[in-house]
């Protein structure tokens, strides 16, 4: 029996991300750095770097996921195909006197090697998982000293088995933070509830990323459709001026063309953005989001925040390819026209050809009713002399003899051009 090549890699596709084990107390930084496609290779030598200078074992060459414990630090490496993650999980209980967030996993690790991570922080997050207990719902704990009050959202989650808390804003130590108390369950759905919290954090500025594109686009689409609209006034003159007709096709080839690269340009962000989009609803979706204190859930803040911006770059791509889609009707309406002016050009040279070719005709018929009287004029004096040699033989007058013969000669003459027009014609016919 024979394996299809790539059946075992996508079978353990499915398995190719699993979810963290994570208890509680618990800590969990994570860091997204935005990635060109020239430094993808790069965040995997640096990684390779950190695991050999703990004298632990590389990921293998091509790894998108790679989790290795450093001392009391579980890191959790992923590679995607615009960022890579960094995820450090750390299990210390905060004691009595212990501020929250002053002490995060990654600090464990080398500082000159996170200095050097490659690629831009675009994201960084910083979860405070509080020891097991009941879930008090009767008044709302006070995280004045490290979320901003104002802004605060939460919710319970995982089906009233925790809840989530934070402002999402960058606080300062560069990171957003969120606070989750929990009941007991079991470490394998704590870590995808906290997979899932930084997922949508990840996913939200991943798809906001287009945002400002969409934003710089706007005055352009401006200028693009002013254009399009002059364009289409310069064909609705119907003066048949060529030179018109010529001017207009320049402006609408470099229309097209500046359209077609800015559309090239930037379809594969916005297709991107729709994406991770759709990724940070699903996301939500799966937290199983219950409102409590009367606070903002994740869900509502991000329907009324990141909803609107999204609005605006979907907008702004199908306006983008709205003048795409008009640049190519116009097109076809201009080569319609150029097309029905070459007709019409094309209807008039004919006719000139015919004029000429009838011209010609007439012509040639004056030039062989001349060429028959040339050739019986020297034919009848070809007879003359003849006759005018022979004539002690023959007796015959050599002028009679002349003259009884020009009309003979010049039927024959006549014949034998029509019978030569006949076969040319059967000639040509045959092709």
């Amino acid at each position: 029996m024979q394996e299809h090549p790539l059946r075992q890699q996508l079978h353990n596709e499915i398995h190719a991300r699993p979810f963290e084990r994570i208890g509680a107390p618990a800590q969990v930084s994570q860091l997204v750095m935005q990635l060109d496609a020239s430094e993808s290779e790069a965040a995997y030598h640096h990684l390779c770097e950190l695991l050999g200078n703990e004298h632990l074992p590389p990921p293998a060459a091509g790894s998108m996921f790679h989790t290795t414990q450093i001392g009391p630090v579980r890191l959790r490496w992923e590679r995607h195909g615009e960022f890579v993650s960094y995820t450090f999980i750390t299990h210390d209980a905060l004691g009595p006197g212990d501020p929250m967030f002053q002490r995060l996993p990654s600090d464990r690790v080398s500082a000159d090697w996170l200095a050097r991570l490659p690629g831009r922080r675009l994201c960084a997050n910083h979860v405070a998982l509080m020891p097991e207990g009941e879930l008090d719902c009767s008044a709302l704990p006070d995280f004045s000293a490290v979320l901003d009050a104002d802004a605060l959202v939460g919710a319970e989650v995982a089906d009233g088995n925790a809840q989530v808390f934070t402002d999402l804003r960058i606080g300062p130590d560069g990171h957003t933070r969120f606070i989750v108390f929990s009941r007991s369950m079991t470490e394998r759905r704590r870590g995808r509830m906290i997979q899932r919290l930084l997922e949508i954090e990840t996913y939200r500025l991943m798809s906001l990323l287009t945002l400002p594109i969409a934003r710089e686009l706007t005055p352009q689409l401006n200028r693009f459709e002013n254009d399009l609209a002059g364009i289409m006034d310069a064909i609705g003159i119907a003066d048949g001026d060529g030179a018109r007709d010529a001017q207009t096709l320049e402006r609408l080839t470099q229309l097209a063309a500046t359209v077609e690269r800015v559309y090239a340009s930037t379809h594969g962000r916005f297709t991107a953005a729709a994406a991770y989009y759709d990724l940070v609803n699903r996301r939500v979706t799966d937290l199983h989001e219950r409102q409590i204190f009367g606070l903002q859930t994740l869900g509502q803040f991000l329907d009324r925040r990141l909803a609107p911006a999204m609005q605006t770059c979907a907008w702004a791509a199908r306006r983008l390819q709205a003048v795409s889609e008009r640049v190519s009707r116009c097109s076809n309406l201009l080569r319609t026209r150029v097309e029905v002016a070459m007709q019409q050009q094309n209807r008039t040279l004919l006719a000139s050809m015919n004029r000429r070719q009838y011209l010609q005709l007439r012509l040639q018929q004056t030039v062989e009713g001349l060429s028959v009287a040339a050739i019986t004029y020297y034919m009848a004096s070809l007879v003359g002399h003849l006759f005018e040699a022979a004539e002690p033989w023959l007796h015959v007058n050599a002028g009679l003899a002349e003259g009884v013969s020009i009309p003979l000669i010049a039927l024959v003459v006549w014949i034998a051009l029509q019978r030569m027009h006949h076969r040319l014609e059967r000639a040509s016919e045959g092709r």
